[in-house]
């Protein structure tokens, strides 16, 4: 293998092990929306829209991540 085969696949493990961060998040913000939710059921539509907000800003840095892994070389 040559040097630049390795770079490469270490980028992809980087971002794997990065990928458990937004992983986590997005499981934190739903839970805290279900238990919202159970808790005061008629406050629902004002959870689910901040999660869905906290959602796209959590994804955005897995996609961020991704872009970084290929453009890292």
């Amino acid at each position: 293998m040559t040097p630049l085969e390795i770079a490469g696949s270490l980028n992809m493990v980087g971002y794997g092990l990065a990928a458990i961060g937004p992983g986590v998040g997005i499981g934190l913000i739903f839970s805290s929306v279900i238990q919202g939710t159970a808790r005061q059921p008629e406050a629902r539509g004002q959870l689910m829209g901040t999660a869905w907000i906290g959602f796209a800003v959590v994804e955005a840095l897995a996609v961020i991540g991704i872009a970084l892994a290929f453009a890292i070389r």
